[in-house]
This record gives structure tokens, C-alpha cells and sequence, in this order.
């Protein structure tokens, strides 16, 4: 019993149907753990182990009497508290929701409950989701369960840190800048950021003056995505998440394309890691290496191959987009009183601040310029993968750094950390390979791939060609069967 809490989603749910261990076992099992190792993670946040415990029953007679409910048949998961589950609050790290409890499930979350899920708690995040480290108000900090001192990563760093210590079978995210993929590579799991669009976003919103019923709010970059300890288990909550919006689905389904090729001899490879911006810290960079040394061995073809398009400039892209992206949420009196700061800027002033109110008030034709140019680079991508299945490349640029709430939210560009013997601000660490994949709807998985001389996690950044999510998961899965898969931390 010692490593089940660890097994992959996919054997859970094997022993269930098998009957080697009752779905209620099994959730006992999470609870004890729970109880045991979660006080000192503080990843799940919130739970409901009754009727977890009802369902879990309901399970096992349903499995006695022959009757499957599908491929997620009894298994106990959990839910990033950004996404709508009835009977347990989200509350988007927000003191002013603390009590919001959702009357309906979100579109994400409604297929896993119909494939046998149950869900028993919620897990934490910053605030809004929009940081590099998972804390707030509400429910206080999540620490690595490989060094507790340190963040697991942000904003999906509760489901991280949850599938890391085994107190969870299974994790649903959400990743804009990375939140799926950063906190997967500070824990040392496997996440997946979907293609943009293919997985409906309904019902992970938090309320705001725009607000849409029965319609999917399609917030530029935004997607969400499953955290697990195996590539497996990625591929099949895509198989039940993959879907149109709720409006399209009279007409349209999503068939993913298949992996492009079936063994890692067979794939073609790029490679980028060395950047003279944006290079990986010594630690980081070693283990990509190692892990590029290890299929070269094993006879992959592989080229140092970037696609081309100009990196520092695309990050800049995609940071005055996102800001943009955010706009028809502000208020009238928040947004004319930006406009007005930015109209009285002086030219010289290139302060953070002023670049906040710059783009923020940014015309449409501006908008549309930026856009054309993200066009341009995705254009760059569809050229690059007519050669190359995938790219291989950082995560994040180091591994998982001390605990820094000195400057609150949205402080990317204020908050520093080292690199090497550099102050460097945790947006210039953190994001700028996630990027890459976001800024043009690109499918990217993060695969472990081994520790750092620290003892810290490292994980491979996989970008794929749009729409085929299936050949990056697949890759991940051809590096777990050939060279690294999921270990659990120490301790736990």
C-alpha cells in the first residue's frame, strides 16, 4: 500500500475495477494522507470528505452490480479553487468570495463527475490565479513538498504540490503565463497546457461586471488543463475534457490528430536551450542537457534548431497582449483614471508603472498591430513543425525558489530572486519560455526529468504543432518509459 497513493490515475482506477482496493479505500487512503501531510503543504484547502464518502459507496455497489460508470470510475480527485465544483466554494483566493458556493459545475469539470470522478476538495492558488507563488488571504501559503521552504509554484501550485505528496489521484488547472507548467516543473510532475480552445472554460470565472451565462468566456491565453503523475493520465482527461463551448456543439466536434510518430527513433527533435536572454540557471540548464545527451544515445534525431522568429520580442508580444486581454474587466473609474496617467506621462518615464498604463490604454488598432504580429509568429510555428514534431526547451528558467510575498500580487516585475549571482525579477525567470506555447495557442507539456545537485525537481518543456496535444503528451510518455518518470518527494 505504500506506493498506491502514488500510482498513476490510470492504475487507480484499474485496481478499483479490479477490485484490489474499493474506490472507499481508496479515499480513506487520500483523508489519512490528507490529515497527515497536508498541514505542512497547505495544498488542498478546502473538502467535502462526506459526500465524497457517499459517492465513493455509490461507487462500489455500482461496480458490484456490473455497472461502470466510465474510465474515471471511483477515482478521489481534486480541483484548483478557480473551477466551479458544486458543494465546495471558490473562492479565487479572494476574501470577498470566501462564501461563493457555485450552483453548477464548469464545463471542465461536469465530464470528469459523468467518467466516475469524485471530487473531495479544492486546492490553492494566489490570488485572481495571477502569480508565480500560491498564497492568499484566504487560505494562506502553499510550500514545496520537496523543500518546504520553498513555492510550489503559481497559480495551479496547490494541485501541484497535491499530486506530488499523493493526497490527490488526480488535478484539473488552469494556465495563462504557465500556471500548469511552472508548478508541474517545480514539483516534479506532469501537466499539460491544451491547445487554446478545445477545452471549454465555463464556469472558472470569477463574477465581474462582464458577465456570460451559457457561453464560454474566451479570455485570450486562458486554458485549462490536468496536473498528474503520469503522462498517461494527462491523455485521458483529454479524451473527456476535449470539447467545443456549450453553443457550438449542435455542429462541431474536436477530433485530435494522433501522435505524429509511434517511437522515439522515429521522431525529429528540436532543441532549444541556450538563449543569450533567457538561458536556464546551471542546474536547470544540466539536467535538459542530460536529458538531450540520453536520446541522442538512444538514437533520436535531434538538431539545436529554434524556430525563427525573434524570442525577446514575442515575449514582449504576448505581456502587452495579456495585460490587454484583461481590459473589459476593469471598471470605468479604474480605466479613465489610467488613461488619464498615461496621457500625462513623460516620454522618458519607463518605469513598470507606466508601462502598466501604456498598454493597459492601448487603442484597438494597437491591439490589431499586435495581433497581425502574433499572426506572423504563428505562421513561424507552422513553418518550424513542417520539419520538427516537437521542440523541446525550459520550463522555467530555474528550479523552485524561496518564499517571497514582500510585494503581493502582480508583482512579476517587482519581486527579485537569484540567478546565478543576479537579482533578477521573477518575470524574467518565470515566464518567458511559457510564453512561447501561450502567445500562439501552442499544446506544451512538461515531463519530469530529473533533480537538480539541491535536490530540486526539473522538468522539459514540450511545444507541439496547434491542435496536436496528442503528440506532446505522447513524447512525454516515450521520456517517462525511456529516461524519467515521476518520483515522490522525500518525507512524504
Amino acid at each position: 500500500m505504500d506506493d498506491l497513493p502514488f500510482q498513476s490515475a490510470v492504475n487507480l482506477v484499474k485496481a478499483i475495477q479490479e477490485k484490489k482496493i474499493s474506490s472507499s479505500e481508496l479515499l480513506e487512503l487520500y483523508i489519512e494522507r490528507y490529515e497527515r501531510y497536508n498541514p505542512s503543504i497547505n495544498a488542498i484547502v478546502e473538502t467535502d470528505f462526506e459526500t465524497a464518502r457517499a459517492k465513493a459507496r455509490q461507487a462500489d455497489e455500482a461496480l458490484a452490480n456490473n455497472e461502470n460508470w466510465g474510465p474515471l470510475h471511483g477515482l478521489p480527485m481534486t480541483i484548483k479553487d478557480y473551477i466551479n465544483v458544486t458543494g465546495l466554494h471558490t473562492t479565487y483566493g479572494s476574501p470577498i468570495f470566501k462564501d461563493n458556493l457555485p450552483t453548477t459545475n464548469s464545463d471542465v469539470v461536469q465530464p470528469l463527475i459523468d467518467a466516475g470522478a469524485i471530487i473531495f476538495g479544492k486546492t490553492n492558488l494566489p490570488l485572481w490565479a495571477m502569480g508565480t507563488q500560491s498564497f492568499n488571504e484566504v487560505y494562506g501559503q502553499t510550500n514545496n513538498p520537496w523543500d518546504l521552504t520553498r513555492t510550489s509554484g503559481g497559480s495551479s501550485g496547490g494541485s501541484a504540490a497535491a499530486i506530488a505528496a499523493g493526497l490527490s489521484g488526480l488535478e484539473i488547472g488552469s494556465d495563462h503565463a504557465g500556471s500548469i507548467r511552472s508548478p508541474a516543473h517545480f514539483c516534479g510532475i506532469y501537466g499539460h497546457k491544451p491547445t487554446y480552445g478545445i477545452v471549454p472554460i465555463h464556469g472558472q470565472q470569477p463574477p465581474k461586471k462582464i458577465e456570460l451565462i451559457d457561453y464560454s468566456p474566451e479570455q485570450d491565453f486562458t486554458v485549462t488543463g490536468p496536473l498528474a503523475r503520469s503522462a498517461a493520465d494527462l491523455d485521458l482527461v483529454m479524451d473527456l475534457a476535449v470539447r467545443p463551448p456549450v453553443f457550438q456543439r449542435k455542429a462541431i466536434k474536436i477530433n485530435l490528430p494522433t501522435p505524429r510518430k509511434k517511437a522515439l527513433k522515429d521522431y525529429r527533435i528540436g532543441v532549444w536551450i541556450e538563449d543569450p536572454l533567457y538561458s536556464p540557471d546551471t542546474e536547470v540548464g544540466e539536467c535538459l542537457e542530460r536529458l538531450v545527451v540520453d536520446l541522442l544515445k538512444k538514437g533520436t534525431k535531434i538538431d539545436e534548431k529554434k524556430p525563427d522568429f525573434n524570442f525577446h520580442r514575442s515575449v514582449d508580444v504576448f505581456y502587452e497582449l495579456m495585460q490587454l486581454a484583461n481590459v473589459a474587466y476593469m471598471s470605468e473609474e479604474e480605466f479613465n483614471s489610467l488613461r488619464k496617467k498615461s496621457n500625462e506621462l513623460d516620454t522618458g518615464d519607463q518605469s513598470i508603472d507606466a508601462w502598466y498604463a501604456r498598454v493597459l490604454t492601448k487603442t484597438h488598432r494597437e491591439w490589431q498591430l499586435l495581433n497581425y504580429e502574433r499572426l506572423m509568429i504563428r505562421q513561424k510555428w507552422a513553418d518550424y513543425f513542417k520539419k520538427y514534431d516537437v521542440l523541446l526547451c525550459p520550463a522555467v528558467r530555474i528550479a523552485a525558489f524561496p518564499h517571497d510575498h514582500s510585494m503581493g500580487i502582480g508583482s512579476l516585475q517587482r519581486i527579485s530572486t537569484k540567478f546565478g549571482n543576479q537579482d533578477v525579477t521573477h518575470g524574467n525567470v518565470m515566464t518567458p519560455w511559457a510564453t512561447l506555447a501561450s502567445l500562439s495557442y501552442l499544446p506544451a507539456s512538461i515531463a519530469p526529468i530529473g533533480l537538480t545537485s539541491d535536490g530540486l525537481p526539473a522538468g522539459v518543456q514540450i511545444i507541439g504543432p496547434y491542435l496536436e496535444d496528442r503528440t506532446t503528451i505522447h513524447f512525454a510518455k516515450l521520456i517517462e518509459e525511456n529516461y524519467f518518470g515521476f518520483q515522490p518527494p522525500p518525507g512524504f
